[in-house]
């Protein structure tokens, strides 16, 4: 369930829980009533004020017809899903709920502050909740039903949307790199003994009476919790690394784990108060740092392989593939895909910013000097020394057919989809029983759900 959902059904909550849905009436006087049935299900005024609180309180840019449209086009497609017997994972439905309910009660502080919040016992609000995520996944099914008859779009359908498209519509394509490097790791055992034994040091001090939380906003590198003591807050186990939630729910309240290692770095942990699969903890966060001489080691071996390439002795992907430790890019010759598209073509914000500012300053076949950067996760920990080539920069433009075919192709798709689904939409609104107060009569709606369709009460 992404944030906006989650916000979105959180302030829906909040809203009933104030006045049990307003004890059915509003602080004006007005009754609650229904305002539109779509099929067999009915859309409540107190339903829509809910959204359009919800709608200005997290800045969705969205006037009250617009929304209201939105809440027809949700039940429409619902109804449908009923009518087609579509069915979604009961597997989906929980991983969403647990989700949605962890984020919940990390936001009141805990199980027991939820349940007090909102007056019931938490497996009430999950009954309740479940409903609802329920209708939104089975309505999400129908859309992507309809969208996939779509299918495979051919070149000659990417192109016949290029031509089609005008070109002040067409994405601008920021300036992209394609890039190869050789990577060298540091020798991390020092580095990590050294941390492990600042954390016994640390664990000796508090078990000898020294608050955790000085020491937490001393030396910590967590800097975002260091400045309240270590303190994570209430949340969920599944938030932090399994490491870390292991070590720490086997802790009772105020006890001290022993050292933890995560992609992070290591941690002591100090357990304050477990609710559920929930807790709250401090740490103190320490990552390995490395001696200049680490530096001027690694350094050096990388102006060695450079000076041999410079010298035709080598080709940067020979040498990549002999001597680059990064196991991703070394069998590619050194060259660097993107991790979610697969593309070697990098643009600006796609790369790390320590590589991006090497890359500033050179040209097509030029070879960096060695630099400080970090792996590919940008964990503070991970350390790695590197060289660059810069194969080839693609100048900002307007996307076109020939260089930019995989972005039209993305882009046909996705308006191929979106077409398809606005034609199922409209097509159900047809056949479709549906009743809409005259309160909406004068909005301006993207589709026909008034033809006809007015309540004559």
């Amino acid at each position: 369930m992404n944030n906006r959902i989650f916000k979105s059904m959180l302030l829906a909550a909040l809203i009933s829980s104030a006045g049990a849905v307003y004890g059915q009436k509003y602080e004006n006087g007005l009754v609650d009533k229904t305002i539109a049935i779509v099929g067999n299900d009915a859309i409540m005024l107190s339903s829509l004020e809910y959204e359009v609180k919800a709608a200005a309180q997290y800045g969705v840019q969205s006037d009250r017809c617009g929304i209201f449209e939105e809440m027809l086009r949700r039940k429409l497609m619902y109804n449908r899903a009923k009518m087609d017997s579509v069915t979604v994972s009961q597997e989906q439905i929980d991983i969403a709920l647990d989700q949605y309910m962890g984020n919940l009660m990390a936001t009141f502080g805990g199980e027991k502050a939820t349940e007090k919040y909102f007056g019931k016992p938490i497996y009430k609000l999950r009954d309740e909740y479940r409903s609802q995520i329920e209708e939104r996944q089975m309505t999400q099914e129908v859309e992507m039903q309809a969208a996939r008859k779509v299918g495979t779009l051919t070149p000659s359908d990417v192109r016949r949307f290029y031509n089609r498209t005008p070109k002040d519509s067409l994405p601008v394509v920021s300036t992209q790199y394609q890039i190869r490097q050789i990577v060298l790791y540091p020798d991390r055992t020092d580095a990590v003994l050294e941390i492990k034994a600042k954390l016994l040091e640390f664990r000796s001090r508090i078990m000898n009476g020294e608050k955790f939380s000085t020491l937490a906003s001393l030396y910590s590198e967590d800097m975002t919790t260091a400045i309240r003591g270590g303190e994570l807050r209430m949340a969920p186990k599944d938030r932090f690394w399994p490491a870390f939630s292991d070590a720490a729910m086997s802790l009772n309240p105020g006890q001290v784990s022993q050292i933890v290692e995560t992609p992070d770095g290591f941690h002591l942990i100090q357990m304050i108060e477990k609710d559920g699969d929930m807790f709250n903890a401090r740490h103190i966060l320490l990552r390995p740092n490395f001696t200049s001489q680490d530096r001027i080691k690694a350094f050096a071996r990388l102006d060695s392989i450079r000076r041999v390439i410079a010298s035709d002795s080598l080709t940067f992907e020979m040498a990549a593939q002999i001597y680059s430790q990064d196991p991703k890019s070394k069998v590619n010759g050194g060259l660097v895909a993107d991790e979610y598209s697969g593309s070697a073509f990098f643009e600006k914000d796609r790369l790390d910013p320590q590589d991006y500012r090497v890359l500033s300053g050179m040209k097509p076949g030029d070879i960096s000097k060695p630099f400080e950067s970090r792996d590919h996760e940008g964990n503070a920990g991970n350390t790695i020394y590197k060289i660059l080539k810069l194969e080839k920069i693609i100048p900002s433009h307007v996307a076109d057919i020939e260089s930019d075919y995989n972005k039209l192709l993305d882009l046909a798709t996705q308006k191929a989809a979106e077409d398809q689904v606005e034609k199922f939409i409209n097509e159900n609104i047809r056949t479709t029983y549906i009743r809409i107060d005259p309160l909406f009569k004068n909005c301006k709606f993207k589709r026909d759900w008034l033809s006809e369709k007015i309540s004559r009460d």
